[in-house]
């Protein structure tokens, strides 16, 4: 068995239309496939090869802050912060400089993780 690349990461939502403004508005992600409607739906937004999906089809599928997360690489790093924070989004962890990035932790409106990140 090889694994080849990796095909998209996912997170479950409670309120897709609250969520859609926050991927689709806040961080102008470009919807590219979804199945449903607009109530309950797989939304796809594909960010160069790889895809971010949300969705709220399964009530089984819950959002969880400790789970998974997925690392969103910034053109601007700091134009990303000073938006988010603009906009009232929750850091979970505030802006950090490693050796080989810049990186925060956000929450979505339910709660999922996210890593605003930027390389050095």
């Amino acid at each position: 068995m090889k694994v080849i690349e990796l095909a998209f990461t996912a997170y479950p939502v409670t309120d897709l239309k609250r969520a859609e403004k926050f991927y689709a508005g806040l961080l102008e992600l470009k919807e590219t496939h979804r199945w449903g409607d607009e109530n309950k739906a797989w939304v796809e937004y594909d960010i160069g090869p790889g895809t971010l999906a949300i969705s709220n089809f399964s009530d089984d599928w819950k959002p969880n802050p400790g789970g998974g997360s997925v690392g969103l690489e910034m053109e601007n790093f700091d134009a990303a912060i000073a938006e988010l924070k603009k906009a009232g989004v929750k850091f979970v962890w505030e802006p950090q400089d490693t050796p080989v990035c810049h990186m925060a932790i956000v929450s979505d409106p339910d709660g999922n993780s996210i890593c605003i990140h930027k390389r050095k």
